[in-house]
């Protein structure tokens, strides 16, 4: 508990007022099934060795999956996947179904029409309040030409830029 002179819904007031882009977290759990959730806790740490990290709730239904899992993918989202994001927030059963995908370097799901992908493997996780940071190791990524990302900003998404 923190002895902060503001609320959490305060602090989520002032969080959102920073665009950030949206990505699908994505691994395998024990069982080889996909397991994904959508997240904008997503930043680069170094470029040598190149590290990302994210992070997770740790009360997230997704959490026994990742705190198994040695890889992981951070699949940015497009300007145009604003439904597949808003389906892997919800709290669907099977966020996968109809959901075109291929196993990655690492092992991990990647999802086709992206902006970006980051395959990595685990480096470290780091349990910080109610969540768990993930810093991950990139064994591959990639870039879709001309792919516009899709935003997050305000509690809402953004499908283009302003210019």
């Amino acid at each position: 508990m923190s002895n902060a002179a503001f609320t959490s819904l305060e602090l989520r007031a002032a969080l959102s007022q920073f665009a950030t882009g949206v990505t699908i977290i994505t691994t395998l759990d024990g069982k080889g099934q996909p397991i994904g959730f959508t997240a904008n806790s997503f930043n680069s740490v170094s470029l040598d060795p190149p590290l990302i990290l994210w992070s997770v709730k740790s009360s997230s239904n997704s959490m026994p999956a990742f705190e198994a899992c040695a890889s992981f993918a951070v699949n940015v989202l497009s300007g145009e996947q604003r439904l597949l994001a808003e389906r892997f927030a919800s709290k669907a059963a099977d966020r996968f179904s109809g959901v075109e995908w291929r196993v990655g370097a690492g092992g991990s799901p990647v999802l086709e029409g992206v902006a970006s992908v980051f395959e990595c493997k685990v480096r470290s996780r780091y349990p910080e309040g109610d969540h768990v940071i993930y810093v991950g190791e990139v064994l591959h990524c990639s870039r879709r030409l001309g792919a516009a990302p899709l935003v997050f900003w305000g509690g809402r998404f953004f499908e283009e830029l302003g210019g």
